[in-house]
């Protein structure tokens, strides 16, 4: 069956807006050590699995592998698998005949076939149901597959590439994928480390957002404070790069650091582990208020070093006025004064409430 007439379909990801290659990667090891790996099997045509918590980046590193491969001229087609809902999948990935079932009034090319002499990407593949794991093993390995009421296969030429943020071990052993599958399309294995593995990725990451987005939505946001991204680097990322490119977005169309610190805070850190007495007595509200004075203190503490300890620009910085920020000092326990900046570290909340 002949490929030739297969229309271009919309589909096919954008390329031309890949952030540099020193934003992709960074300076941590991790990264250093996917980029390696990136450079070295682009060129070749073997199935790649890349794995990683949601939100680390999968689908960039899938297009820059198309990008330097000998098949970045040809498109590259993204299929969300959990997106799809399960009755649709079958034909959305290989097509179908005219007449092949109720309302197939014309033959229809799948992803399969519209990414011929390209990629293919399929993200989440964890959640492709066991019936289309076996058609999909047959295309890897011969590189054929029938579309819905087809009476030959299909040959394509293409390169698979698929993303997951399961671990498809766990999967196998649970039988709700594959095993031949798994090692089909793991010829080749990219983990992608969570933010909180690269944090000091992260100011680079911020003043690339929000180059980005100041441009997008014309905006003349001001670089971010010192304070505030030394806050960014110790929060812990649940939501990984995504999160981080979101809370940078909103800073840029609010325009105030608020956007920001508002968020991280009502989040929170994840530091706060109040020691609770055998009989479980703690006052709620006692336990909310020192893990907010605490919070509170770190705070202001990052915000006076960034600023040499002038009181008046942080309480600008902070949004507060200059005399709330001398009680909120005292109340934490901080120094008042820029030579007494060396002094113990904030009592931890335990303390505080024991």
């Amino acid at each position: 069956m002949s490929l030739s007439g297969v229309n271009p379909s919309p589909l096919y990801v954008p390329l031309d807006d890949l952030p540099p290659m020193a934003v992709i990667f960074g300076h941590s090891e991790p990264m250093r050590a996917v980029q390696e790996k990136v450079e070295k099997v682009a060129s070749a045509n073997v199935p790649v699995l890349i794995q990683g918590e949601s939100g680390t980046g999968k689908e960039i590193i899938a297009r820059l592998i198309h990008q330097l491969s000998p098949w970045h001229s040809g498109p590259l087609v993204k299929v969300n698998c959990p997106a799809i809902p399960g009755t649709l999948l079958e034909s959305e990935l290989f097509g179908y005949e005219r007449g092949a079932f109720t309302g197939a009034y014309g033959t229809k090319p799948g992803r399969v076939e519209l990414a011929h002499r390209g990629t293919l990407f399929l993200d989440e593949i964890a959640e492709l149901d066991p019936a289309l794991q076996a058609k999909l093993l047959q295309l890897l390995q011969d590189g054929q597959f029938c579309r819905i009421g087809a009476q030959e296969d299909t040959r394509v030429e293409v390169r698979v590439v698929c993303a997951t943020n399961r671990q498809l071990e766990r999967e196998m052993e649970a039988g709700t994928f594959r095993q031949d599958l798994f090692y089909r399309i793991n010829v080749l294995n990219m983990q992608l480390p969570p933010l909180r593995e690269r944090r000091g990725d992260i100011p680079a990451l911020v003043n690339y957002f929000l180059q980005v987005f100041k441009e997008e939505y014309d905006c003349p946001a001001a670089p971010i404070s010192s304070w505030t991204v030394q806050l960014l680097q110790d929060y812990g990322w649940p939501g990984n790069i995504r999160e981080l490119e979101n809370l940078v977005k909103r800073y840029v169309i609010l325009g105030s650091e608020e956007a920001i610190t508002s968020e991280i805070l009502g989040r929170g850190q994840g530091a706060f582990s109040p020691e609770i007495p055998s009989d479980g007595s703690i006052p709620l509200k006692t336990v909310t208020r020192q893990a907010v004075r605490e919070l509170e203190g770190r705070i202001i503490r990052k915000a006076l070093e960034a600023h040499s300890w002038n009181r008046k620009q942080v309480a600008r910085a902070l949004s507060i006025s200059y005399r709330a920020l001398l009680y909120k000092i005292r109340q934490a326990g901080l120094p008042s004064k820029r030579s007494a900046r060396r002094v113990e570290a904030i009592p931890s909340f335990a303390a505080a409430v024991n």
